[in-house]
């Protein structure tokens, strides 16, 4: 129950993948009174890129620093003209960022690529969650972990991922030893924008966020924190000397990271000494803004996804094959958070209309024209299937490697046959993933969506209500993640005692709901289990499926659809 302290605000920061978001909110209701979006202004919409390497995505810490000061100085500008708000009631903030997004750092906790020699070293800039390049690196791992007596994997799916704190380290010292030799120690973005803010930047003391260190960096109680540095050595005996530099506990993000100091407090207008909640990952925070609890599944939907769900920490939890991590505390405190996800979702939506749509869907909106075509087009239809793999598999293959497919083209083929196949093929992976986890006894009794597809798009969530063969919710907020982030700065502001007190206030749900049609379903579950025999067939799943009358089973549903 909220304290008897008079009216008060948090603000949420947001750090998305092309810009970072504040928010501002009112404690007692959830209601977000004013929000600013900051783009970032290096590279390609903020992604530092390699023409000669597609897998590589780095950012500019400096656009972080950049990011805070002005998305939080215009937001909370803009509070001011909403009644009842002044900057001396803001009582906490929180911040949630991309992940793993580890960046390389001096001995005072300061991003190298801040530094002059390193400014043009892509190496020494943020490694962005969607970064590939160490996918070789990622593979010698999951290798050696398995062969390890305390079976590091066992928390994250069995597979570490090309996208994770460890092999984009051993992959910066193979590429540019130089930047690693420099680096004092890494520090993941959802630890840094914290610790910056609050002058408190020291890696031996940094707050480290139990949602980076357990999904991404092999961190749990289990074996006693990180990896052990006879295993990080049996990598590179370099390694060890990163987890040296690393503080030796983890912790949620309803703990203090400090307080907001007066040199940032006077760039954005707040007085100083504001709480400041440990940081966390966008997602895991975006779930806590969505109202996750036990039996909520939350999905965010955007160019890529994140599943995720909570259960009791009470209860047996068997480790699950595929997961990016069952960790304890790393959504809500008390609780294992449970991630999934997909690596690509919008991100092939926008590759298809950027490379492939014809011209003639050219003028105006594309995709809403694209839509408005494969909306008129029935389950089965087309005759196509297609594999959502188009940026590797991230659940339950945990494949970087992976790539799309589409099965069923003929000369008759239309774009937009095309696109809603697409579309499709991202809810077959959606499902995929509720069903891993049903397969281990954690019942998924509701799906809430947010993201910018889930606000935006009815024609995508009618397909996930077929396909999937259940309602489909969504989120009150439209800015969940900066919701989610600014709940913990209630938390620790004092508005609250606990996570779960805070969000009986300011999360809910909206009335529209997507519900399954049963005549859909039914064709779309003949589908999936095509899409199941091509899913299982191309992937490392061990099952080795005749795929030779996958093509005819297509034909034959489409014409039959076809016929009525």
């Amino acid at each position: 129950m909220a304290t008897n302290r008079g009216r008060s605000f948090a603000i949420g920061v947001d750090y998305g993948t092309n810009s970072v978001r504040a928010l501002v909110v009112d404690t007692s209701n959830g209601e977000e009174i004013a929000t600013h979006v900051f783009a970032y202004p290096s590279g390609d919409e903020g992604v530092l890129l390699d023409a000669k390497n597609p897998n590589l995505a780095r950012q500019n810490p400096a656009d972080y620093i950049e990011g805070f000061y002005a998305s939080v100085r215009r937001a909370v500008t803009a509070a001011k003209k909403h009644r009842g708000f002044k900057p001396e009631l803001v009582i906490g903030i929180g911040v949630d960022t991309t992940g793993s997004t580890p960046i390389p750092v001096d001995r005072d906790g300061m991003p190298l690529a801040l530094q002059s020699k390193f400014k043009k070293k892509l190496a020494a800039q943020a490694w962005l969650w969607k970064d590939h390049t160490s996918h070789a690196e990622a593979a010698e791992i999951t290798a050696k972990a398995k062969d390890d007596s305390d079976r590091y994997l066992t928390k994250c799916g069995g597979t570490y991922s090309s996208e994770w704190y460890w092999s984009k380290i051993l992959h910066c010292k193979r590429e540019d030893p130089k930047v690693f030799e420099a680096a004092y120690s890494w520090v993941e973005l959802a630890d840094f924008i914290p610790a910056f803010i609050t002058g408190n930047t020291d890696p031996l003391s940094i707050k480290r966020s139990i949602c980076a260190a357990g999904h991404k960096a092999m961190f749990h109680t289990q074996w006693g924190g990180l990896p052990k540095a006879k295993f990080l050595e049996s990598l590179d005996p370099d390694l060890a000397k990163v987890r040296e530099h690393y503080a030796r506990e983890a912790v949620p993000s309803d703990q203090v990271a400090g307080q907001l100091t007066a040199d940032v407090a006077k760039k954005v207008g707040l007085p100083s000494g504001i709480p400041v909640a440990v940081g966390a990952f966008d997602a895991h925070m975006g779930a806590v803004g969505a109202g996750i609890k036990p039996g909520t599944l939350v999905k965010i939907i955007g160019t890529s996804t994140c599943d995720m769900m909570v259960t009791p920490m009470d209860r047996k939890l068997p480790d699950i094959p595929g997961l990016c991590g069952v960790v304890p505390g790393s959504i809500i405190p008390g609780m294992y958070g449970l991630e999934a996800g997909q690596s690509a979702v919008g991100d092939i939506f926008n590759w298809f209309v950027r490379n492939l749509a014809p011209a003639k869907y050219g003028k105006g909106d594309v995709h809403a024209n694209l839509t408005k075509e494969a909306e008129k087009l029935r389950p089965g239809e087309s005759g196509l299937l297609a594999l959502d793999w188009n940026n590797g598999n991230r659940t339950v293959l945990v494949d970087p490697l992976l790539t799309g497919l589409l099965v069923g083209q003929t000369l008759q083929t239309t774009a937009p046959e095309i696109y809603r196949s697409l579309v499709e093929a991202t809810a077959f992976g959606a499902l995929t993933i509720i069903n891993r986890l049903e397969e281990y006894d954690v019942k998924v009794e509701e799906v809430v969506n947010c993201g910018g597809i889930a606000e935006k798009n009815p024609f995508v969530m009618q397909i996930y209500a077929d396909i999937c063969n259940r309602p489909m919710k969504l989120s009150r907020s439209a800015q969940t993640c900066a919701l989610g982030a600014a709940i913990f700065g209630a938390v620790v502001g004092g508005a609250y005692a606990s996570v779960e007190q805070a969000q009986q206030k300011m999360t809910g749900v909206k009335k529209l709901m997507f519900r399954p049609d049963k005549s859909r379903a039914a064709v779309y579950a003949e589908l999936y289990s095509l899409y199941k025999q091509v899913h299982d067939a191309f992937g490392v799943t061990g099952k080795h499926p005749q795929l030779d009358q996958v093509m005819k089973a297509l034909i034959a549903i489409r014409d039959r659809v076809r016929k009525g």
